[in-house]
């Protein structure tokens, strides 16, 4: 008999159950069977419209090209976070996909903290983003060449292969996506679909387990018994495998993450009179904050909250407060939060991906990357029917340490900020708990700002200028330069800023909006269809990615 896995069973559909059924009907071979059952009465949560660079890995391995699954979409560039009146003094940053230069061996934000911190702000002075999100531009020409020049140089677009490795590169891809998350569910859909995934509209109303405590199998309402040799838990914040059939304990985040509601709406644009806007916004308010999306159409926008500190009611009063003329008559949906994770989010013979593993609020984009990690993770990880533990337990390790890293990343958007007007906003600084090594962190970081040595080390998706970004934005600023800048001349300094701003002015007088651009490539790919329907003769040139 075959210890090989051979048959995998997939519930819940959605964002994660259609990614993971997509990402394993590309890696595995076509001697297992993959099956997704999902029911026709579950609401989508589809919060987690935006993402970070790492989806671009996502895309490259399925060999999707941007001009093939953006229009589908709705898809947007996003170059960056928008974080705004998450200071007491009101103003905005932004948090971009972006690396600093290394002047003399120096991250460039030291050398702003010597040079320019009364002259400029700091994401203008050291990034080239902020400047192009300010213009609502593209990342990328008409030709579809990218702005940045190392990511251009390296990744050519008609080479596939070696855009694969792109996670293997000490290389900061320039921009994420924004994408209607149930748009891209449908497109996953018809891509497993096509490559033999196996869909049941059914509901399930019961799960077997073996004597050993492993699934068994599932008993739906019409289709009948559903056997498997690999669970994957998509159900959302349910858990319907992972918790409730097999009784994984669920670790709560509530005693350092206050915010557990969120309220959505979903709010039609004119793009072409106001554009769009290459960047995810977070606006804070008074017990929590906005997010708003971009998407070539519509915005998708929320409020995050803290229940503890405002009711549903009020805190939909204020959200539409905020948002003014534009939330007049629209309709809202109010969700409840778990955020923490799972103690395992791989037990026996089932592995939880999404919601059902583990949540943090998306002030970071974190809720797809998540997916894509966990899904990534088990192909690295694939067991045969014996389900090694070892293997199972490096699987948890690695998901956990992933999201406790996360978790103390946002915890820092809070705790350092230094607003204090309203009681949540107090509390983040009172109420919570703060790792005694996140403390410790802080106080060095008052003193210099972080770096890839003072982080956490562990995965978790950001990388040390990430942590740079916020403390400065959030006005956690080291109280002086470094000692050594004394000792040391900045004339390279000095001409990297110089260098920047001109390449900002460059940019911005030669890139294409973003509105543009993503119309250029709509219009294209209708062009191209239509050639290819009609069987011409000639084609195109293919645009993107």
């Amino acid at each position: 008999m075959s210890q090989n896995v051979q048959n995998i069973v997939i519930v819940g559909g959605g964002t994660a159950g259609w990614m993971t059924a997509a990402y394993l009907s590309k890696a595995l071979d076509k001697n297992i069977n993959i099956t997704l059952v999902e029911s026709s009465n579950i609401t989508k949560i589809g919060v987690g419209e935006a993402t970070f660079s790492t989806i671009k890995v996502f895309f490259d391995f399925l060999g999707l090209q941007e001009h093939e699954w953006m229009p589908k979409c709705n898809a947007t560039y996003k170059m960056a976070i928008k974080f705004v009146n998450w200071n007491a003094k009101g103003q905005h940053f932004y948090h971009p996909f972006q690396r600093y230069e290394v002047i003399d061996g120096f991250d460039i934000s030291e050398w702003w903290l010597k040079m320019k911190k009364d002259q400029e702000a700091f994401d203008y002075a050291c990034f080239l983003t902020p400047w192009l999100c300010d213009h609502q531009l593209s990342p990328r020409y008409l030709d579809g060449k990218v702005f940045d020049r190392k990511v251009q140089n390296e990744f050519s677009q008609e080479d596939i292969v070696k855009k694969n490795i792109l996670d293997k590169l000490n290389i900061q891809y320039p921009y994420a996506y924004h994408f209607d998350a149930n748009l891209l569910a449908r497109f996953m859909k018809d891509y497993a679909m096509e490559r033999g995934v196996k869909q049941i509209v059914d509901d399930v109303v019961d799960i077997k387990l073996t004597e050993d405590g492993s699934i068994d199998s599932l008993i739906t309402k019409e289709y009948g018994i559903l056997s498997g040799d690999l669970f994957i838990d998509c159900t959302g914040f349910r858990g319907l495998l992972i918790n409730k059939a097999l009784g994984e304990p669920f670790i709560s985040y509530s005693d350092s993450l206050l915010c557990d509601r969120a309220i959505a709406m979903q709010i039609p644009t004119d793009i072409k009179k106001d554009g769009i806007k290459p960047y995810t916004t977070a606006t804070a308010l008074s017990s929590g904050w906005v997010w708003n999306i971009p998407l070539y159409g519509r915005d998708g926008t929320g409020y995050v909250y803290s229940s503890a500190f405002i009711s549903a009611e009020d805190a939909e009063q204020e959200f539409r407060q905020h948002l003014g003329a534009a939330a007049n008559n629209r309709q809202v949906s109010h969700i409840k939060m778990r955020i923490g994770r799972n103690r395992n989010s791989w037990v026996k013979n089932c592995v939880a991906i999404g919601l059902s593993s583990g949540f943090v609020e998306p002030l970071e984009s974190t809720g797809i990357f998540f997916i894509q990690h966990g899904i990534e993770e088990l192909v690295s990880h694939f067991p045969s029917k014996s389900f090694n533990q070892e293997l199972i337990h490096s699987y948890n390790k690695v998901i956990a340490d992933c999201i406790d890293g996360v978790r103390e990343f946002l915890t820092l958007h809070y705790y350092a900020s230094d607003r204090t007007d309203t009681d949540f906003w107090k509390a983040t600084k009172n109420n919570i708990k703060v790792p005694e090594e996140l403390q410790e962190k802080l106080r060095l970081w008052k003193n210099r700002l972080p770096s890839n040595k003072t982080i956490n080390l562990k995965y978790h998706g950001f990388e040390s200028y990430s942590y740079s970004v916020m403390l400065l934005g959030l006005n956690y600023i080291p109280e002086s330069s470094l000692p050594i800048f004394e000792h040391v001349g900045n004339h390279n300094a000095e001409a990297a800023f110089v260098e920047i701003r001109e390449r900002a002015n460059y940019l911005t007088s030669t890139l294409p909006s973003q509105y543009e651009y993503l119309t250029h490539v709509i219009k294209s790919q209708e062009q191209s269809e239509y050639l290819s329907v009609s069987d011409r003769a000639y084609q195109i040139p293919t645009l993107v990615s």
